[in-house]
């Protein structure tokens, strides 16, 4: 990174591109700007939390507001969805490295994200996007080691994926949609639930929180508080995955002969 002269981390403030800015920051002093990038697939809470984090590390910290639902390509919600995302996402942020004559674009990927469905990568790639962590083979274990290293607080915070990532595929990304996630979501958040996700299938809710902590849920005047909150911020049914979180359960499968393009994914009963 010092032979790079600047660098604009694309940050999120999660725990892989709160590691690469303070590690940005520390080979290049001022030379180093984290920029957020403000649209409706990013929760207020987690816009609050990447405020506190930069300030926390001391990088300078910057915003660009895009709107994903501009691109029908996006709003279509296929299996490709994350690479009109990444693509709009680190056009902006190319813009804010420009006005600042910085040439280097940097992304939080690990190692670990090269097992999943992530056709964001790809756009990242053809951008030609520096990803430190994924060049050097650093997995999520080691990202957070780092950042215990560091002594940045959100070392253990939990992977979150943008509000979008909760709409099966097939089914339309809209502002309503995203909305109604971000409501339902706050409802877990405040509930203490560490892992959380609620899937929008189309006016369903299919809530997931990690299998460890679905016992408090199954607790009756949780699962009632949990149901009604849901219902309130907009969904018609609510549902809880009883296998627990996992991370992607909406991408395709490796091994489906499905289309997750061509129709949206149907809950199992």
């Amino acid at each position: 990174m010092k032979d790079m002269g600047q660098i604009v981390v694309g940050f999120s403030g999660g725990v892989d591109s709160s590691v690469v800015a303070a590690l940005a920051l520390r080979a290049l002093g001022d030379g180093a700007t984290a920029v957020t990038a403000v649209s409706e697939t990013l929760a207020g809470r987690e816009l609050d939390e990447a405020k506190e984090v930069a300030r926390e590390i001391g990088i300078q910290h910057a915003f660009v507001e895009l709107s994903e639902l501009d691109d029908p390509r996006f709003r279509a919600n296929t299996s490709a969805r994350c690479f009109f995302c990444q693509s709009m996402r680190f056009e902006h942020l190319g813009k804010v490295a420009e006005q600042l004559g910085c040439e280097v674009l940097a992304s939080g990927t690990n190692f670990s994200d090269l097992g999943d469905h992530r056709p964001g990568l790809k756009a990242m790639e053809e951008r030609r996007v520096y990803q430190p962590l994924l060049d050097h083979k650093i997995d999520k274990a080691g990202v957070r080691e780092i950042a215990r290293w560091l002594e940045i607080s959100v070392w253990d915070k939990p992977a979150m994926a943008c509000l979008s990532s909760r709409i099966a595929h097939g089914i339309e990304v809209t502002n309503d949609r995203l909305r109604r996630i971000e409501l339902a979501e706050e409802c877990l958040h405040k509930l203490n639930f560490e892992q959380f996700r609620v899937r929008d299938h189309d006016g369903l809710a299919r809530v997931e929180v990690a299998a460890a902590e679905m016992p408090r849920l199954l607790d009756a005047k949780i699962l009632k508080q949990v149901a009604r909150e849901v219902l309130a911020s907009g969904f018609d049914r609510v549902t809880v995955e009883m296998s627990g979180f996992r991370s992607g359960s909406l991408n395709p499968r490796p091994n489906s002969d499905k289309n997750p393009a061509s129709a949206p994914q149907k809950v199992s009963p």
